[in-house]
């Protein structure tokens, strides 16, 4: 109920009329059964403006702080990922990719839709960055279709470190199912989850036209540790 009010009556057409989002292919999205969109993370405000113009509610996995954020930001945030239905997950690796990967499956056996950034975190400089291979895994184990999605100049509404959002026309591109069956039982090769990975990654740099850079993105945002040169 409350994600029908927030997309229908109170956030949905007042996002549309600020910020004007054009939209293609989003036929592409089926009407009915489990699907994967794998999107570009340019911006917080990625996960408000798909599930929004999306025909069916789109479930994301999203990273636990959203909802243990403390004071008045923090209850807001976390009302509205619980009321839009999205699942807090635990992205420090090992038991916990594990978990998050079965939480993914346990959604697509609802036949639901299912919203995943392969990067795992949004881009620090709006380039587009290595994925990583869980959404292969996922996709082989669920055996649904995958489609990939470009957010297009959404770190422009909201930039990093920016509390307040600018108002900036976005756009959203819904590209054609990925066939992936040829892999069908080979989830346990890491070079096949890789290949699969990587082609994820070629689509959506040619939907949303960002330059690819192959690290991860979380590497980026480290912070550099300074080196002193002992002098001989």
């Amino acid at each position: 109920m409350a994600y029908f009010i927030l997309k229908s009556l109170i956030l949905g057409p007042l996002l549309r009329l600020i910020f004007r989002p054009w939209v293609r292919g989003m036929q592409n999205i089926p009407a009915t059964g489990p699907v994967i969109l794998a999107s570009n993370h340019l911006s917080f405000s990625d996960s408000i403006f798909l599930p929004l113009q999306s025909r069916r509610p789109v479930v994301f996995l999203a990273k636990s702080e959203y909802f243990t954020g403390k004071g008045i930001k923090g209850a807001l945030t976390r009302w509205f990922f619980k009321a839009t239905g999205q699942l807090p997950i635990d992205r420090s690796g090992g038991k916990a990719s594990e978990a998050s990967l079965n939480t993914g499956l346990k959604v697509l056996a609802q036949g639901q839709v299912l919203g995943i950034y392969p990067e795992g975190t949004r881009s620090p400089d709006g380039r587009l960055y290595r994925g990583r291979t869980g959404i292969a895994r996922m996709v082989l184990e669920a055996k649904v279709p995958i489609l990939p999605v470009a957010m297009i100049d959404t770190e422009k509404v909201q930039p990093i470190g920016k509390r307040l959002p600018r108002v900036r026309r976005i756009g959203i591109i819904v590209g054609e199912p990925l066939d992936f069956s040829r892999f069908d039982g080979m989830e346990g090769d890491r070079i096949v989850l890789r290949a699969i990975t990587d082609e994820i990654m070629y689509e959506l740099m040619k939907l949303s036209g960002q330059e690819y850079v192959d690290v991860y993105a979380t590497s980026m945002k480290k912070p550099k540790t300074s080196t002193s040169r002992t002098a001989e």
